[in-house]
């Protein structure tokens, strides 16, 4: 069986509404590998670890220090609202089919402006907008 990738609780939500924009060439290509597992032919069966540190998506960030980030205290936030909104823990496995209907049940269209206050990808609405997509579907 093939090791989990590993997730921080906020980037079930920046997977969610990946458009190939990124901190640097090397994270944008990191994240469009890992998020083109995700949405392949057999994304939904793709095993996800919950972490609380560095994950495969912060691997080649330029914020990353060591297994934290440079804006830890923001980063800290984001994770603790998102892993309260899906009822995620550190340590817990998931599928991406699992981690969408739980997307789906919890995280409604026009709730992102609370749960991802201070990120900066935000203003841009592409998590919005493919979080009612997932809805729609």
């Amino acid at each position: 069986m093939t090791r989990p990738v590993q997730f921080r609780p906020h980037h079930f939500l920046c997977a969610l509404g990946f458009q190939g924009k990124g901190y640097s060439d090397r994270f944008t290509q990191n994240m469009a590998g890992v998020v083109a597992q995700l949405r392949g032919p057999d994304g939904g069966n793709t095993r996800i670890a919950v972490t609380a540190q560095a994950d495969s998506i912060c691997a080649p960030c330029p914020h990353r220090r060591g297994q934290s980030c440079a804006k830890a205290a923001q980063i800290a936030a984001l994770d603790a609202r998102h892993a309260q909104a899906l009822g995620l823990q550190p340590g817990q496995c998931l599928t991406w089919a699992e981690v969408q209907l739980r997307i789906r049940a919890h995280v409604p269209p026009g709730s992102l402006r609370d749960l991802c206050a201070g990120c900066q990808w935000l203003d841009f609405g592409l998590c919005e907008a493919a979080l009612s997509e997932l809805h729609r579907n």
